[in-house]
């Protein structure tokens, strides 16, 4: 398996419509903006959350925002009356714990029984195994939402990014049942669980891209069926690679996935925004499905498909559906450049489809960029090759938006040939675009990768209304990081190396990671969809 899959990711390069920061301000109108942009995410409310709090875990769109409350509460759990005298089997103290979903931030001790955390609080605590956190951010484990299926080596690579759980939007590469027995052969050390593989199926049925029969058609309904049976947390399509696929197929999807209340994930029709295609109608055709179903849409790495230089046109666009009440989310990669294979039909006339030329392309493993003529060669390869195709602001304007997430779209395999952002997605993310660039505050960057992935899903996966959070009762998947060191190490010429910055990492309260070297702890679990 190949996090680039020949079939999967996409992305490509900002166009003459793009609209400035202060155009769409102006466009829009400050109030019309502010108030469109600081939306939660649809999904559960804590009625515990005072009205001022919960508008600021609403994730403001910059660090001018005011940021979370530091808070000196206590959150213990009322079955621990004597919880001071109490001797847990794990505390972690001294560590700045920041819950996005509740809004506590302050300095405190943590107690942990088995794979649940039972108290929070300023008072000192008695355990079995101590953990010292005083310098470092105590934040529940960071989720993956946009990952490929666990391989026993590039899950390692997410420890050390801080993921605790791997989830596969982006297709499980396989039937459901398969992916489960060969995701347990490994024993992975994060979490798993993924969607449907809609394009598995037509190949399964002998179709590949091409169009379906309405017998086919039906097949293919029952198979996604199956797998979400079988604990499927979400449906995966991906028109602009399955390139006869009819948007009436991907109804017949939505409405599936509206009865099993999951999230339809798409990797949008069109990545480009001129003669060839239009990101603006690859995104209307999403809303169209959701409008037309009720189910909820994940438009998967939105900065190299339908918002490559076009980033607030398509923030907005989707905003407006949002305010019909339709439950659109999307997530993006915190890089500039996306990565497929060169024989991939991406790659055809790519000069004027993303306006980049060969000065643009650098093949991974090698250290330069190309020429005509070692391109050429790649692409009878079939080489991997990323394209520096996207700006800064496709990726600044999208976290204005409080309801996109980060995804990677990318894990790590031998020999290496993958896209950096395999190894060190979410450490760039809070390194580059929180510490140094101030794109937003740390709580809110911090809820773009726990709570919000984990109230995208648990409507039908109670697994996931116990994590992305710290709270007592919830389960320990929890990442210890310095927030002045966090950072990413791997690059396009190197993508196997281990971020750095992340200390500690527990997955269902075991440490897969501990004082910066990863442990031979293999303690995920499957991440499934509630079966009867």
């Amino acid at each position: 398996m190949n996090d680039e899959n020949p079939h999967g990711p996409s992305e490509e390069k900002p166009s003459s419509k793009k609209l400035g920061r202060r155009g769409f301000i102006i466009t829009m109108g400050f109030g019309v903006a502010a108030s469109a942009l600081l939306r939660k995410l649809p999904g559960k409310t804590d009625t515990k959350i005072s009205q001022t709090v919960a508008e600021k875990v609403s994730f403001p769109a910059t660090s001018t925002s005011t940021s979370l409350p530091i808070s000196s509460t206590s959150l213990n759990n009322s079955e621990l009356p004597n919880e001071i005298q109490t001797v847990f089997e794990t505390v972690i103290s001294g560590g700045r714990v920041i819950d996005p979903d509740s809004g506590y931030d302050a300095v405190a001790n943590i107690g942990i029984e088995g794979k649940t955390i039972k108290f929070i609080g300023s008072d000192p605590l008695n355990g079995k195994t101590k953990i010292d956190a005083t310098g470092l951010v105590v934040s529940p484990g960071f989720i993956d939402v946009l990952s490929y299926p666990t391989n026993g080596y590039g899950e390692w690579y997410k420890i050390a990014d801080g993921v605790t759980s791997n989830l596969c939007m982006h297709g499980i590469d396989n039937p459901m049942q398969k992916f489960l027995e060969s995701t347990e052969n490994h024993n992975p050390p994060v979490n798993y669980g993924g969607a449907v593989d809609h394009y598995e199926h037509r190949k399964i049925l002998g179709v590949g891209i091409q169009k379906t029969s309405l017998e086919e058609r039906s097949l293919l309904l029952e198979l996604a069926e199956k797998d979400l049976q079988a604990g499927a947390i979400g449906i995966h399509q991906q028109p602009e690679y399955t390139v006869d696929l009819k948007k009436s197929e991907i109804i017949d999807h939505g409405r599936l996935a509206a009865k099993y209340q999951i999230p339809l994930c798409l990797h949008l029709r069109h990545s480009y925004d001129k003669d060839f295609g239009s990101q603006e109608n690859a995104i209307d055709e999403a809303l169209e499905v959701a409008r037309e179903t009720g189910c909820s849409v994940h438009i998967e790495h939105l900065n190299s498909t339908g918002g490559t230089g076009r980033m607030r046109e398509a923030i907005s666009q989707i905003q407006s559906a949002r305010d019909e009440g339709l439950a659109i989310t999307a997530c993006v990669y915190p890089y500039t450049f996306w990565a497929t294979y060169a024989g991939s039909a991406r790659f055809d006339n790519f000069q004027n489809k993303f306006g980049i030329s060969f000065e643009d392309l650098q093949e991974v493993g090698k250290p330069d960029r190309m020429t005509e003529e070692t391109f050429s060669i790649a692409r009878k390869d079939n080489k991997l090759v990323a394209a520096f195709a996207m700006s800064e602001e496709d990726i600044t304007d999208a976290l204005s938006a409080p309801w996109v997430l980060i995804g990677s779209d990318s894990i790590l395999e031998r020999p290496h040939n993958n896209h950096p952002r395999s190894a060190g997605c979410f450490s760039r993310f809070l390194g580059t675009y929180v510490r140094e660039r101030k794109v937003l505050t740390l709580p809110d960057a911090l809820g773009r990768i726990t709570i919000l992935p984990s109230r995208l899903l648990e409507k039908s996966c109670s697994s996931m209304k116990n994590r992305g959070r710290i709270q007592p009762g919830s389960i320990a998947d929890i990442t210890m990081f310095d927030p002045q060191k966090i950072s990413d190490r791997a690059d396009v010429s190197n993508p196997a190396q281990e971020s750095v910055g992340i200390v500690h990492v527990m997955v269902n309260g075991q440490l897969a990671r501990n004082n910066s070297k990863n442990n031979n702890v293999k303690s995920g679990v499957p991440i499934l969809r509630d079966t009867l």
